[in-house]
This record gives structure tokens, sequence and C-alpha cells, in this order.
């Protein structure tokens, strides 16, 4: 173990992005580092009241601006608004952020959308890895992804490298302005032209992290090097808050397995009618069911059978769930692996399409597309999945299939070696089993 280092872990988004690194910041933490997370302000509450050392990084992000939430949620124009209407107006501000904050610092773990990261790390000479979530972020033609705006490339998973490799570039083009800013604020700086921020530019010549586990998605030879991949890394908060946490606790007790629908914590501030459409598929099976509803309301009373909530930590509930359906967020899709139960994902846009086409592909679940989301259909996929063994039985063996895998551990070990590491790079890559 090397001795103690003062470590920034940076991030922007929602709690799937920012729950995995208060979990590597509280173990590294533990291991006597010093750790400071750099974020948006609209997280300083909660990571301060973690123990950890919060630090301002800009833009300040506001995830109550409706506007704001749905024009994200399109899984079209999603992708293009948050990287070229949130995050590349304001990349200097975020570069000045990050330069602060690790300017003392030994080490840097950086989220992907962390556009400043790999430019603060190369003008001042800072160690870093990049923590990469979902198999998606990789885009490699080994392992196709779904594109979120063509969600019908999910029939393609079969088809020759060829044509992957064409979508790959098909993409690459697409996005081929995105990154000028970038380009722009490098020469600023006097450093070399990078790659492209969305692909080779965002990777690290000293460790990526792949937060996930291989049963999503498996190391490809055209990951970067040098890529680990200890697998997932969970956090969620210790209990329900306030009251709620007896009245949770009652319902689970009060009856069979509910099915649990949920948005994660950025689709729910555009549920649209999804939770009624979900009250009303429930009813039709005649099944209990737990609603996490964020602010959202329903206009009807709600039965016995069925129950509302603002927020549940999954590690709790979801082990308790008969199915779980939700958005697709690589967060909520690990968490549920580990539950052990089926699941149906109704993919909003980013790498939602693609890790709801992962659990189709694994036998674990289903995928509804949101324009599809009725109460008819997902009853009828609901009722696939919870009358017939099979599922249900794919879902126990993959969650035993992540008993005993510490990926918080295996990430926190790679850092610390990285950190001793004389030289960047690597010959093959450092891929965890």
């Amino acid at each position: 173990m090397p001795s103690p280092r003062h470590i920034v872990l940076t991030t922007i988004g929602s709690y799937g992005d920012l729950h995995p690194m208060i979990a590597l910041g509280l173990e590294l933490q533990r291991r006597g580092h010093a750790v400071t997370m750099a974020t948006t302000s609209m997280y300083e509450a909660k990571v301060r009241g973690t123990g950890l050392t919060y630090h301002r990084l800009r833009p300040d992000l506001d995830i109550d601006d409706p506007d704001l939430v749905r024009n994200l949620m399109d899984p079209v124009k999603g992708p293009e608004y948050l990287v070229r209407k949130m995050f590349m107006p304001h990349l200097r501000e975020m570069f000045d952020d990050l330069a602060a904050a690790a300017a003392q610092a030994d080490f840097m773990v950086a989220g992907e959308v962390v556009f400043a990261a790999p430019l603060v790390a190369e003008k001042f000479s800072r160690r870093w890895a990049a923590a990469i979530l979902a198999p998606m972020s990789f885009f490699s033609i080994h392992d196709p992804w779904v594109m979120s705006p063509l969600p019908a490339t999910r029939h393609l998973h079969g088809a020759p490298a060829w044509v992957h490799r064409a979508l790959v570039g098909a993409a690459k083009w697409s996005v081929r302005n995105w990154g000028l800013p970038v380009a722009r604020l490098r020469g600023e700086l006097g450093l070399a032209p990078g790659g492209h921020p969305l692909f080779a530019g965002k990777y690290s010549p000293w460790l990526n992290l792949a937060l996930f586990s291989p049963v999503l998605g498996r190391p490809q030879a055209d990951w970067p090097v040098p890529t680990v991949q200890p697998g997932f890394v969970y956090y969620d908060r210790d209990a329900a808050e306030g009251g709620a946490q007896a009245e949770l606790r009652a319902f689970l007790d009060a009856g069979p397995a509910p099915i649990v629908f949920t948005l994660g914590s950025a689709a729910v501030r555009d549920a649209r009618d999804f939770f009624e459409q979900s009250v009303a598929a429930a009813r039709q099976l005649k099944r209990r069911a737990l609603l996490l509803m964020g602010e959202n309301t329903l206009k009807q009373a709600l039965p016995p059978e069925i129950a509302a909530f603002n927020y549940a930590p999954y590690s709790h509930v979801l082990p308790r769930a008969a199915c779980v359906v939700h958005q697709g967020g690589v967060g909520t899709t690990a968490q549920t692996l580990r539950a052990g139960v089926p699941q149906v994902v109704v993919p909003f846009g980013f790498d939602q399409p693609d890790n709801g086409a992962r659990i189709e592909r694994m036998g674990a679940g289903r995928m509804v597309l949101r324009k599809d989301y009725t109460a008819a259909r997902v009853a009828q996929l609901l009722a696939g999945l919870l009358d017939y063994p099979a599922p249900a039985r794919r879902a126990r063996e993959i969650a035993r299939q992540l008993q005993g895998k510490d990926g918080l551990r295996g990430a926190c070990d790679a850092i610390e070696a990285a950190m001793l590491r004389e030289t960047s790079g690597a010959s093959t890559n450092g891929r965890a089993p």
C-alpha cells in the first residue's frame, strides 16, 4: 500500500455517476488517503454529508429544472444537448475549478464527461484514471452497442464486424465538431492536439477503470490500454428518508414481493405518465407494487396493495422485489442484477437502451421503448417474467456470479497501483477475472 496521498475524484451527472465516486472516496479515505470530491454544486450537501471534502466544479446544474431534464432525456438530441449546450460553453470554468482542486493532488479519478480532466492532468503532469461506468462507453466494434437515437441497432448485434466498424465511423463523423472547444482550449494551454473527447481523448495513459461487471460487458481487444475491470461499485444511502423507513418496511412485510417501479434520479424528473401506466399494469395483473416516484404525484388514490415513496435505498428494496421496472441506468441495472430479480428496462436515452439490450440478451429481463410504455404492454412483459421460472432462475444465477466480487476493493487497489507505477501505459490490458 502506498503512503497516504491526496486524491481528487471528479464527476458530473446523476446519482448513477456520483455514487460510485462516493464509494471510491470513502474506501480510499478509509485506507488513509486524503480525498477531495470535485462535482457540481447541487451535490455539495450530499458529498459533505459523507465526510468527504467538497470542491465546486462548474457548470452549476439545476436538476430540478424540468426543461433541462426534458432536453437531456430526449433519446435523439439528449447527448448533443449534454455536450454542446451544458458542458462545452463552460469548459474553461470547469478547467479552472478542477485545476484548483488538483493543485496539490497526487492523483485524480475522473468521470468521462468531465471534459477538462485530461487537460488538467496533461497541463500539470498529474497521474489520473478514467472511470468508465457502462460497456457502451468503450464503443467497441467487438461488443456492439445500441445507439440511443437508433434503438433498432439492437437487432444488429450479431452482424459482421464491418457493419459495426461502419456504425462506429458514422457515429464519429456525426459528432466530429462537438469537441472543437476542447481543441481550442488545448491550443490556448499550449498542449498538443489530442483525441476526440468522446472517444480516444477521454482515456488515461495511466489507468482506465471499467466499473461494471463482465456479466454486463466482457473485456474486448479494442479497449484502451491499460484498462482494469474490477466490476460494479455499489453505494446508496443507509436508510429511507425520515419516518418513511418504518412505513416502507411494513409494506414490504405485509404481503408477497411487489413489483418495483422506479426511474432512478434523473429520468424520474421527466416521468410523464410512467407511474400512472405502471399502476394500471399492476392492477391489471392483480399484483402488489411499490412506486419510487421522487417528487411526482398521482391523480388517483392508491389501493392498499400499491404503495408510493419518494425514495428508498435500492440495496434494501430490490432484493425483496418480484421484478423491477426501471429506466436502465447502469447504477439501477447493477443493483437489480445484484438483487437477483428479473427486470423490465424502459430506456430514455444515453447508455440505457444498450444496457436494456444486454439484459435481454442475458435472459434476465425485457426491454420496452419509452414510446411503447403502456399498461397493456408492460403487463404483458411482466406476466412473461413472473409467470414462468426461467427469467427468475437466470436472474438468481447472475446474482450468484456477482457474489464475492468486490469491485470497490479492486478499483482502489488499481488506483493505488497506478500511483506507484513509474511509467504510464501497459503492454496488456489489466483485466480482473
